[in-house]
């Protein structure tokens, strides 16, 4: 089977080796009221209120949203507007920390008797995709049509992530035996595990673990941008397509980010909902790279100061990886659920744009055949026919086509902007 088109990366996993360490809790926590899709949450505490550790401190009545807890225990200092990085703003929740660790009496192993109870217990653990997206964990586990394929997101094959290589060594048995949960619950026959070839320790753990499960196998990808697609693992797993305006149920398949079915196991056998996040710490500024476990809410400075960062000498800071990740304008912003990495880089160049040259390298590397340099051009005349027909709507942001664009064009910023243009059903 041909694999996609992507690009080949300078991997710099250099934190591989290193095993994750815990911070300490921090003095302060903030959590925004949106850190997944979907619709935000409604802060359930008032300023003045006392909060423990475990307990939910904001939800909606919206089905394609998750509840948010604490991690530490504490008072609730400021129920005020926040404005995320994406620039839209709600409500966030900042507790001042008591240093008691009091652990709530909300928190309780969930009740699980059948698929149903299963999703609502998900939907209570505040679990959302923690691969970067975001997407409500329970929607995800519950589609409108049947699936057959499991596919386990191991990739990681953005640049300087470690995180979920650490999932899979350090829990090996969590994550086998979160497939098994999830396996068993919505009844799926068959199970793929995902992993980039540059990660043979990984693969040979899973293959001999695996070994005896006809349902389970170890699927070795090429180790090369963007495998953890989730259009891209479907294919190259399957050999199924994800058509424009489908879902990966559509084709019979769900896609789970390793980190997260692990989760999904330790929370079925604690009721300890997700409030913490692996997160690798990296880039020249950073003396000591590394994982760490980090209340979701701590700002970014307290693991930057963990870490040993120089940040007199930091001009650029990434959530997540340099290809699809995000600026971090503001030191004092929170860790949140979708964080899996923090890079902090001394030098940041703003390379010149010029003109493009026709050199048709963004149409080579894109995985899914799109064409940015017409995108972009239909983009300014603001051409939405001319979009649709460019089937804009199927770039994933990869990043691909800014990555090679010798006139150093901002490819896949512009198809964003153009797929805002297009009315959604």
């Amino acid at each position: 089977m041909k694999k996609l088109n992507g690009i080949k990366l300078k991997h710099r996993k250099n934190t591989e080796n290193s095993e994750t360490v815990s911070m300490p809790v921090p003095a302060k926590i903030k959590l925004p009221m949106s850190m997944h899709m979907g619709a935000p949450c409604i802060p359930l505490v008032k300023t003045g209120d006392m909060v423990k550790v475990g307990q939910k401190i904001g939800d909606s009545d919206a089905s394609f949203s998750v509840p948010i807890h604490s991690g530490i225990s504490g008072k609730v200092i400021a129920v005020s507007d926040y404005q995320t990085a994406m620039g839209t703003v709600c409500k966030a929740v900042e507790i001042e920390s008591d240093g008691k660790g009091e652990i709530s009496e909300e928190v309780k192993k969930p009740f699980v008797a059948d698929k149903q109870s299963f999703i609502k217990a998900i939907r209570e653990s505040g679990l959302c995709g923690l691969g970067g997206a975001g997407f409500p964990t329970h929607i995800k586990l519950n589609p409108k049509t049947p699936v057959d394929t499991l596919i386990i997101n191991a990739a990681e094959c953005e640049p300087y992530i470690t995180a979920d290589y650490r999932e899979m060594l350090e829990n090996t048995e969590d994550v086998l035996n979160g497939i098994e949960l999830v396996k068993n619950r919505l009844d799926i026959k068959n199970v793929k595990i995902a992993v980039e070839a540059n990660k043979p320790e990984a693969i040979r753990k899973f293959d001999e673990l695996v070994k005896d499960d006809n349902t389970v196998e170890t699927v070795t990808l090429p180790p090369s941008y963007p495998q953890g697609a989730e259009k891209v693992i479907i294919y190259n797993s399957t050999g199924r397509i994800v058509k424009e305006g489908q879902l990966p149920s559509d084709v019979g398949v769900i896609v789970l980010n390793i980190s997260t079915v692990a989760f999904i196991y330790r929370y079925i056998q604690t009721g300890m909902p997700l409030m913490t996040r692996r997160i690798t710490v990296d880039g020249n500024a950073v003396d000591k790279p590394k994982n760490i476990f980090a209340v979701i809410g701590t700002p970014v400075i307290d693991v930057l100061d963990f870490c040993k960062t120089d940040i007199d000498a930091v001009k650029k800071i990434i959530s997540g990886g340099p290809m699809m990740g995000m600026s971090i304008p503001d030191l004092k912003m929170p860790i949140t659920k979708t964080t899996n990495a923090l890079l902090a880089f001394k030098a940041y160049h703003e390379h010149r744009i010029s003109a493009c040259i026709r050199c048709g390298r963004c149409v080579n590397v894109c995985p899914l055949g799109l064409m940015p340099a017409e995108i972009d051009k239909a983009y300014k005349i603001k051409n939405i026919d001319d979009l649709k027909a460019l089937k804009v709507n199927l770039c994933m942001n990869c990043g691909s086509c800014t990555y090679v664009c010798p006139a150093n064009r901002k490819l896949a910023e512009t198809n964003q902007l153009a797929k805002s243009l297009i009315p959604r059903k």
